[in-house]
């Protein structure tokens, strides 16, 4: 008896774990953190994007084939023509994120010379991306001024030598520099650059594209970098801008055209889907709806909105969980994916407190539900911010929590 119980507890088991390996992967979770650039859970959703997705995987497509001569074509030429209207006089380049951007600009331009920056934007973000070990991979050599907290421009303009290839301005992704501190904006520093003949790239990383792109204004935009004279600009798409992964190098014509020559832009290229979801992106924000993209309409909800969601969602969660307390506070969201790091967007957030579970277990059971559910914990509650929920999650996300509160018991 005792070994057909084992036999079938193994059972059980195989076919829980072949339904699990059955599933979609990644997983789709339901974000209720409210942070809207969430690099752990995907960064920007992509829902605009879903027919030309669509379109790009199922069938056959004109990737690098040129309809009109019949003859091959250039792979990017899809996202072309909406980089020059949004940006005219500059060029473009995709590839696969913006590390592989900067990369690629350093190894073109700046191969086995110096690259001149700032001590303070020697930076290292999430996944241990440390701009140091970028420009070492690159070829280039690193050539530091000033100090952690201040550097002046006679400080870039006395390490420009003949061996100077480049001067490279980095954006704070995900810190801030505060107190005591000076930096030398762009345009001073594109100045220089010209004077001494050699190129300014600028990594500002959170592909806010606009200056009056959603998204927060202390972010300086790709139109107003390139504005005040960089003559390059990397970013990424799938931050601010709310496309996919991927990474933009935009500047000079020479000077695109020498990264697209280069040997490595061919272990860098994006792939169909990524191309198809760009386009869409641009597109999005060419039209007369700026908000068109899934990021930047969560970022533009105001507080209206947010108390309106929070008390509907609230009123499900009190009708679908019998032993709940269920409350409404002020919070904050937060833009996520190293943008504003100290730029907090106001917002209402649910509480919930379920009779005998506590909140750390109450957690672990809903990142454990059918679709995981990812949220916060603040003075022993679990928060759910509604910025983040998509359209019907609010329903979703209370039948979950019923489910485990039952399964708790």
């Amino acid at each position: 008896m005792a070994a057909a119980i084992e036999i079938d507890a193994l059972a059980a088991r195989c076919v829980a774990r072949l339904k699990a390996l059955e599933r979609p992967r990644p997983r789709r979770v339901i974000n209720a953190t409210g942070v809207v650039i969430h690099t752990n859970l995907g960064r920007a959703p992509l829902d605009h994007a879903v027919a030309d997705l669509a379109a790009a995987a199922c069938g056959y497509s004109d990737l690098e084939f040129d309809v009109g001569t019949g003859g091959r074509g250039k792979r990017g030429v899809q996202v072309d023509e909406f980089f020059r209207l949004l940006f005219p006089d500059h060029h473009a380049l995709v590839v696969n994120n913006n590390a592989a951007a900067l990369l690629l600009a350093l190894n073109t331009v700046a191969l086995g010379r110096e690259v001149v920056i700032s001590r303070g934007e020697l930076v290292e973000i999430g996944g241990s991306f440390r701009v140091p070990e970028i420009l070492q991979s690159s070829g280039s050599r690193l050539f530091e001024v000033g100090t952690t907290n201040r550097t002046h421009l006679h400080d870039y303009a006395d390490a420009i030598g003949p061996d100077t290839a480049m001067i490279l301005k980095v954006w704070p992704s995900n810190y801030r520099v505060v107190g005591y501190t000076k930096e030398v904006p762009v345009a001073e520093l594109a100045e220089l650059s010209r004077r001494v003949g050699v190129p300014l790239l600028a990594d500002q990383g959170c592909g806010r594209m606009l200056r009056d792109s959603p998204g927060p204004s202390s972010e300086l935009s790709v139109e107003e970098l390139l504005g005040d004279g960089a003559d390059l600009v990397c970013f990424s798409g799938d931050k601010l801008l709310g496309g996919p992964q991927c990474g933009v190098l935009v500047g000079s014509q020479a000077l695109i055209a020498r990264c697209g020559a280069n040997p490595m832009m061919r272990a860098l290229r994006p792939d169909k889907l990524t191309l198809a979801a760009l386009a869409a992106t641009l597109r999005a924000h060419l039209s007369a709806d700026a908000a068109q993209t899934v990021a930047s309409d969560m970022l533009q909800r105001n507080s209206a909105q947010l108390e309106s969601d929070a008390k509907q969602l609230q009123k499900l969660l009190r009708e679908l969980v019998s032993a709940a307390r269920v409350g409404i506070v002020a919070g904050a969201s937060r833009v996520g994916g190293g943008a504003a790091p100290e730029e907090d967007l106001p917002t209402w957030l649910v509480t919930l407190q379920i009779d005998g579970m506590g909140e750390e277990l109450l957690m672990q059971r809903l990142r454990s539900a059918s679709v995981p559910v990812i949220a916060r914990i603040s003075d022993g509650c679990v928060c759910f911010d509604p910025r983040t929920l998509r359209s019907g999650e609010d329903r979703e996300l209370a039948l979950l929590v019923a489910a485990v509160s039952v399964s708790g018991n």
